[in-house]
């Protein structure tokens, strides 16, 4: 059976989001963490390009096993493989704080993301079963620094802040959150006390609060143009593997 889709132009740009360039980076950096195989046993039908291509695929549309099988010209069972092998691979690296970091301002929010697997969602406030996913994003790039591990969609962000590890990435830098990680130690609007109206410099550090921390929602907005993160079918790591995959794509797509 001869599959459509091949790791060339018309294809990698029309079924990634990426350009050819951006893509061979991405290729390269699955080369590069043992994404040809451990040189033993059964070969696989697809070179690597095109393995990545699959994955890439996937998490852009969403479309079931049996629907990129032929796609590819494999079985869903191979595709399934391919998945699981690579998709750990896509990562992104999270950033460190580098020697600039006191000029640097980070912004951290989470988002929603529908989920079938129940022990990783809970039914939440968007009256759906979903996954709350902790992003760092950098205010002046827009780029995702760091992704923290799912937690269930009902876990408050400043609970998940706290338990995700993602301030670890965070020394020395400036990071900004919305009124749900009060007292984390994060930069949060000020907040209305009984009989006690807010100031107007509050007001107005509100309002610049506000315009500067609506780059994180444009990210998701971004990042769920790969529509993975809008109905995840994937099991146990399955969309832990998927934000970090689609969040280092998402940088790719950014850079020049």
């Amino acid at each position: 059976m001869a599959g459509v889709l091949r790791a060339e132009r018309v294809w990698v740009e029309t079924f990634t989001g990426l350009r050819v360039d951006q893509f061979g980076r991405l290729l390269k950096a699955v080369r590069e963490r043992g994404g040809e195989g451990c040189g033993w046993g059964r070969p696989w039908r697809l070179p690597l390009a095109e393995r990545v291509l699959l994955v890439a695929v996937y998490y852009r549309t969403n479309l079931t096993m049996r629907q990129l099988a032929p796609l590819f010209g494999v079985s869903p069972a191979t595709v399934c493989r391919v998945i699981q092998r690579l998709g750990p691979l896509l990562a992104i690296e999270p950033a460190r704080a580098s020697q600039d970091a006191a000029e640097r301002l980070w912004i951290v929010d989470g988002t929603l993301i529908p989920v079938r697997d129940r022990t990783v969602g809970a039914s939440s406030r968007n009256y759906r079963f979903s996954a709350n996913v902790q992003v760092i994003v950098d205010a002046e790039t827009r780029l995702v620094v760091a992704t923290a591990r799912p937690v269930p969609g009902n876990t408050a962000d400043a609970k998940a802040w706290r338990d995700s590890g993602l301030a670890a990435h965070c020394e020395g830098v400036t990071v900004i959150g919305d009124g749900a990680y009060t007292n984390t130690g994060l930069v949060v609007p000020h907040r209305k006390r009984p009989g006690r109206p807010l100031l107007k410099a509050e007001e107005e550090d509100n309002a610049q609060h506000r315009k500067v921390r609506a780059r994180v929602e444009h990210t998701f907005s971004r990042m769920k143009n790969y529509k993975i993160l809008r109905d995840c079918r994937q099991r146990g790591d399955g969309l832990h593997h998927a934000v970090q995959a689609v969040a280092r794509m998402h940088n790719l797509a950014l850079a020049a």
